[in-house]
């Protein structure tokens, strides 16, 4: 399977808002030739539920707290609510998909994270892949679609990064296929302009990388993706892409393409 090119598509909250997007993107992903797997977040959704709830969303730099409450929360939305919509939109359009947390067939194991200068609450940090079971699944024409939810083995799920996800799920399979990994966002790719959105820098190896950080133009929230992007690479995954929802079009053209 080796010489096989396996697809991990993560798509963010961009998407998953708009209902016209998210279906417009999923029928685009389900004509994609060839193995993939699709990795979503939770959008607004959850903390959407959570105030009707009476629960009052925490956020610490720009990361939801998880507690007891929110756990259970985030677990109906990800891996209930939103996942199946997905799986339902996707089976529409004659893609033969399986809605998956990281518990289901032990595919995504994961720890509490361990508390440093913030405790993010039962916030998971992924151990292992069982890149067999979703091998399986792959090979029998099935598609795998991994929400933002894992567990630690010990019965306790786990509210996990969803790009974390997508880039573990990619280093995991890269030992049974040739693995592209491909984040879906707001914008073009990375831009060299923040107020120009067609400023899109079409190659970025870590040297450049590197520079780009030094003068302010990787910051903020594109720090984290960045590196969950060359963590990737350097574990074993081929290749890395970062553009709009028209990323999984085979007419596109303008996106980001990393390398180390």
């Amino acid at each position: 399977m080796k010489n096989q090119i396996l697809k991990i598509v993560k798509i963010g909250g961009n998407v998953i808002n708009n209902e016209d997007a998210l279906r417009s993107f999923l029928k685009d992903f389900a004509a994609l030739e060839g193995p993939k797997i699709l990795v979503h977040g939770g959008g607004r959704k959850a903390s959407e539920v959570s105030a009707a709830m009476g629960l009052e969303p925490k956020m610490i730099n720009g990361r939801r707290v998880t507690d007891e409450a929110t756990v259970e929360v985030v677990t109906m939305v990800y891996a209930g609510l939103l996942n199946k919509k997905i799986i339902a939109n996707l089976q529409s359009f004659g893609c033969n998909a399986m809605g998956l947390s990281g518990a289901d067939a032990n595919c995504i194991l994961a720890h509490k994270r361990i508390v440093k200068d913030i405790d993010y609450g039962f916030a998971g940090d992924v151990d292992a892949i069982n890149s067999e079971i979703i091998g399986v699944l792959i090979k029998n024409n099935v598609t795998p679609v991994f929400c933002a939810i894992t567990h630690d083995k010990n019965g306790q799920l786990l509210n996990t990064n969803a790009d974390t996800i997508a880039s573990e799920v990619a280093i995991g399979m890269s030992n049974l296929y040739k693995t592209e990994l491909n984040f879906v966002f707001e914008l073009k790719g990375v831009l060299e302009d923040i107020e120009d959105k067609n400023s899109v820098i079409e190659q970025i190896n870590s040297e450049k990388y590197e520079q780009l950080v030094v003068k302010g133009v990787i910051a903020d929230g594109m720090l984290p993706k960045m590196h969950n992007c060359f963590n990737s690479l350097e574990k074993g995954v081929d290749k890395v892409k970062i553009g709009d929802a028209s990323l999984v079009k085979s007419s596109t053209k303008l996106y980001t393409t990393l390398s180390l």
